[in-house]
């Protein structure tokens, strides 16, 4: 198979954390109060075609079985390709007991020349050696030959089949939504309705404060949160890439997981405060489960202590990272070198967005320990 050198850009993987979720944002709003379970869209099986098509995915999306005829292909491949890259060891190995018989002839040469003792001997020796270290370089490169060209033509046979499905998908998906049109229909429950309904009984300190401050605090951390949480779309495709080029083409990347983890150490940041708005942070709540509403306010405000204290130390902490590494232009000491400041710059932006949503918490609790509610 042939050899894969593409290292993603600095401005592709910006741009991508900048463009990816404002479309997937876009594409969610458009399906917002339309039927979309249960149907075939071309697009999807487009997509399944280009992604994932090399192991039939597109034609099980369109209920055909003839997939199936992907799969023991694609696992040739990745057979072969296994057996190349450990032919290519051997090969690399073979090729430095040349090397070595070479140096070892040249070196005898000189002690013969300079009339040293035992010289002879060494030069007969290594020209036995260096013959048969070229005969067995020569069979391991024509063993890593042979599974090169195996597995190319299981990767062009898929190709082909791929080529040939792209014609063909938009009939599959015709014939498809007949067949799904005849199916008799099945009524559904709404699993989600329930674990809402049951995620409610729980009781939460939930105060309805009118204050534009704190309306803007929760859309603000409700947009960000929805933002972040869709660069996992990215993730989905580079980790794709990545196997797909280190088990097939022999070609791992030094970008693709530091970018990914750069990628969910800020989403990690970015999504605290939208996660404190959902009280979705790990509680322990052992006895406060237990506690009336008041009593529960009450240790709301007194924990909130620490609470303010950690989040103004990851802000300030945040922010004179990211002051100095936008000094120095910092950047990673890999060989992809990416930028290292907005990555810090997300520290401070985190702790902004959670410790203003624990801003609307502290004032709800407070209504709530010396308000009329009980």
């Amino acid at each position: 198979m042939p050899y894969i050198t593409f290292v993603l850009p600095h401005w592709l993987y910006w741009g991508g954390l900048i463009a990816v979720p404002l479309l997937a944002m876009y594409m969610v709003r458009q399906q917002r109060g339309k039927q979309v379970d249960g149907i075939i869209t071309k697009r999807i099986a487009y997509m399944l075609w280009l992604c994932c098509g090399f192991v039939g995915f597109h034609r099980f999306y369109v209920k055909n079985f003839w997939g199936f005829v992907y799969i023991p292909i694609f696992i040739a491949v990745l057979l072969f390709s296994v057996q190349v890259r450990n032919a290519m060891d051997v090969v690399s190995g073979a090729k430095n007991e040349v090397r070595i018989a070479e140096f070892d002839l040249e070196r005898a040469q000189k002690a013969i020349d300079k009339g040293r003792d035992g010289a002879q001997q060494k030069m007969d020796k290594a020209k036995q050696a260096l013959p048969i270290a070229r005969q067995n370089l020569a069979e391991e490169q024509a063993t890593h030959d042979k599974w090169f060209l195996s597995a190319r033509i299981a990767a062009i046979i898929i190709g082909v089949m791929l080529l040939i499905d792209a014609f063909l998908l938009p009939g599959m998906l015709k014939r498809c939504a007949a067949a799904e049109a005849r199916a008799p229909k099945v009524e559904t429950v709404d699993k989600m309705a329930e674990f809402e309904k049951l995620g409610k009984a729980e009781a939460t300190i939930d105060v309805e404060v009118k204050n534009l401050f704190f309306l803007w605090v929760d859309k603000i951390n409700g947009y960000v949160g929805e933002y972040v949480s869709f660069w996992a779309i990215i993730a989905v495709f580079v980790y794709y890439y990545e196997v797909l080029v280190r088990y097939l083409f022999n070609s791992p990347t030094n970008w693709a997981h530091e970018s990914m983890f750069l990628m969910f150490g800020m989403q990690y940041m970015l999504a605290a405060g939208f996660t404190h708005r959902e009280n979705a942070h790990v509680h322990v709540d052992v006895l406060y489960h237990y506690f009336p509403l008041r009593m529960k306010a009450l240790v709301n405000v007194l924990t909130s202590i620490f609470f303010f204290i950690f989040c103004i130390v990851l802000f300030w902490t945040g922010w004179v990272f990211a002051a100095d590494s936008i000094g120095v232009w910092e950047v990673s000491f890999t060989e992809w070198a990416i930028q290292y400041w907005p990555v810090k710059l997300t520290l401070s932006a985190g702790a902004l967005l959670l410790m203003l949503d624990g801003i609307t918490k502290l004032t709800k609790d407070l209504i709530v320990l010396f308000g009329k509610r009980v």
